[in-house]
């Protein structure tokens, strides 16, 4: 390997290059609108500005990968005279795409050049990342929560579940028999399977529709039980508002009953009123609307 070569397989290869940087254009290669019109351009002939960018654009390392997309935001760096010195461009706030490496560079910290984007007049980026964590952590915050309401005799299985939102696939018949063994042999008596079946679909996102696939799990288990047994465990005394929530997303979900219509037709005129006052508490105004349509009293003219 020639010296040449090795630098510019080396992390620290883009630095040294970036060293005879006078300035920097930046623009958005890809759908201005997110993050910038035209072109933003930053001075570099200062020693503490041009090291602070070197700072940021530190590298950890070079997996190999190639990120399909366009990229974020391109850095053009011109040298004292003016003339290109190099282009790099930033992917998702993490990792850099630049020609003196075979596949992207992964940043040390990402956050950082987000806030050298920021300080610099280009906010889209770093207002992108933290939407992006919210995000995330409502995600985080909403598995955790279905989780808690798991029935404990399955909660072991909480991995495999989640993994069905990963890959999109449906479970596989052995999980299905291995979660429906474990409830009825913790819970053979059918209204405490039904209540605690209807308190953990309750859980989660609460979304009518385009929740994560391992959500649907508790609904179709719900579905196998008949709709004498899930009145009887709304109708017990130990029902509140987390069996309502359930049965409001199972009874009022797109096909959610083979005899849909027919079981809601069933449930007692106390059952639907609390149910649709339960419905209204509940956020997503999809649910709500579904709820009315399937549970208020139908008028007459």
């Amino acid at each position: 390997m020639s010296g040449l070569e090795l630098i510019m397989s080396d992390t620290s290869s883009l630095d040294a290059v970036l060293q005879d940087a006078s300035g920097v254009w930046m623009t958005a290669p890809v759908a201005p609108e997110r993050f910038l019109e035209g072109v933003v351009e930053v001075d570099l002939s200062g020693t503490a500005e041009l090291d602070r960018l070197r700072s940021v654009m530190s590298v950890a390392s070079l997996p190999g990968y190639v990120c399909a997309c366009g990229g974020d935001i391109r850095f053009e760096f011109f040298d004292v005279d003016a003339r290109p010195l190099t282009t790099v461009v930033l992917h998702h706030g993490e990792s850099l795409r630049w020609q003196g490496w075979d596949g992207h560079a992964v940043l040390a910290d990402g956050h950082r050049l987000l806030h050298w984007l920021n300080d610099h007049g280009v906010p889209g980026p770093l207002r992108q990342m933290e939407i992006a964590q919210r995000e995330e952590e409502g995600r985080q915050d909403a598995r955790a929560h279905w989780r808690a309401a798991m029935p404990a005799v399955v909660e072991d299985l909480a991995n495999q579940l989640f993994a069905l939102s990963e890959t999109g696939e449906a479970a596989s018949p052995e999980l299905w028999a291995e979660l429906q063994d474990r409830l009825n042999l913790a819970s053979p008596d059918p209204v405490s399977r039904a209540l605690a079946l209807m308190a953990w679909f309750g859980a989660g996102t609460g979304r009518a529709s385009g929740y994560p696939l391992h959500e649907s799990v508790p609904g179709i288990l719900l579905k196998e039980m008949p709709i004498a047994e899930i009145i009887a465990a709304l109708e017990d005394p130990q029902a509140n508002s987390r069996h309502y929530a359930g049965a409001v997303r199972h009874l009022t979900g797109w096909k959610s009953r083979r005899k849909q219509q027919r079981d809601v037709a069933r449930l007692p005129e106390p059952v639907k009123l609390r149910l649709l006052q339960q419905a209204q508490t509940l956020s997503g105004q999809n649910i709500r609307d579904r709820a009315e349509r399937w549970l208020a009293p139908k008028r007459t003219t």
